[in-house]
């Protein structure tokens, strides 16, 4: 029996790169899978679904950061970080669940990394959605520009009447006034004419010619001419102070709109992206359904290596991953405990010698 359990720990099976490649990414101990073949293949696999993971992960930031910056060494960059992130991220995920305990105790270490790898799965999910919908979604971006837009001219159109209403309302009150002095005018040029005529009515006398009583007409209308034409060169002032305020008015109104305008045309960034695809979603039932079949297949290829490691039976990797650091901590507290002793002899053997 002790010359089978010193084959154990000592054998060590030869593996190709690729395959040690893989069981790297799985994060299973190397030194320990040497020894233990018959694992390798569900290390193996584990390792490359975390490789393939940490593949999509630098496709989805890099996407996500072209978006943001418009600039393609600086998406490479970010997504290459971002891969190399989730990758050493779901390695810590996978090894740092144990086939040891009951499998109550198993399934309570493992719930909090699928949380955390479901949510994982969705922020890697997200920008490739945005890349498949693609065509949609700039479809989708320029009815929500266009929607913007209108909104803005609206609001424009409401600050205008707010701004431009007090100059507004006394320009109408001047012209209204002028009117009014008009109206008067031409009431004395008409009766003055009817004056002259001979014309029966009852501000007329009704006999023809140019008598006094057109005469006194005939002032009344000089009177109110002069009225007339002094409101209006009184009022021309004020009204042409008026009419540069509301032009004000309406060109710094005009020059903010195309401003904004111009911010709107731009209305194409990461954030602008996912509220046009949840729109989509919402508008139509098969884009709803095909992006939520697309997040879920992200979600289990994420989760699948703690599922894999969580539903896996015990295997020679993890009995001997359990008496590797079970020896460790044995060791440990043997060295401990002897620590101490030794400590404990100093201090008595000091208490002897200052007795003497």
């Amino acid at each position: 029996m002790k010359n089978t359990q010193q084959t154990i720990n000592q054998v060590n099976h030869s593996m190709n790169w690729f395959q040690k490649f893989l069981l790297v990414c799985s994060g299973g101990n190397i030194h320990i899978l040497r020894k233990t073949p018959s694992e390798w293949n569900k290390f193996a696999g584990i390792g490359g679904i975390v490789l393939f993971t940490a593949v999509f992960a630098t496709l989805s930031a890099g996407y996500a950061m072209y978006t943001v910056f418009d600039n393609i060494w600086a998406s490479v960059g970010f997504g290459i970080l971002w891969g190399l992130m989730i990758f050493n991220l779901d390695r810590y995920i996978v090894s740092s669940i144990k086939k040891t305990g009951s499998w109550g105790n198993q399934v309570l270490m493992a719930i909090p990394r699928l949380v955390l790898a479901t949510f994982l799965g969705i922020i890697i999910s997200k920008p490739l959605e945005l890349k498949i919908f693609e065509k949609e979604v700039n479809k989708q971006l320029n009815t929500i520009i266009q929607r913007n837009k209108k909104q803005l001219q609206a609001e424009m159109s409401g600050r205008i009447l707010q701004q431009s209403g007090p100059f507004e309302t006394e320009k109408k009150q001047i012209s209204d006034k002028i009117a009014q002095y008009q109206k008067s005018y031409d009431s004395a040029s008409v009766e003055l004419e009817k004056e002259i005529l001979g014309k029966q009515s009852g501000l007329t006398s009704g006999k023809e010619g140019f008598g006094p009583n057109a005469k006194r007409k005939q002032e009344l209308k000089e009177q109110r001419r002069q009225d007339l034409e002094s409101f209006q060169k009184q009022s021309a002032p004020r009204l042409e102070y008026l009419d540069k305020e509301i032009s004000k008015v309406y060109t710094n109104l005009e020059t903010e709109r195309k401003s904004t305008e111009t911010f709107e045309d731009k209305f194409n960034g990461f954030a602008a992206r996912l509220q046009a695809l949840d729109e989509l979603g919402k508008n139509s039932a098969i884009i709803g359904l095909a992006a939520a079949f697309i997040m879920g297949l992200f979600i289990c290829l994420e989760i699948s290596p703690v599922l894999v490691k969580l539903i896996s039976s015990i295997g020679p990797y993890d009995y001997l991953l359990e008496k590797t650091e079970n020896d460790f901590r044995l060791y440990s507290k043997e060295k401990i405990e002897k620590g101490n002793a030794l400590t404990d002899y100093r201090i008595e053997d000091f208490k002897n010698n200052l007795r003497n």
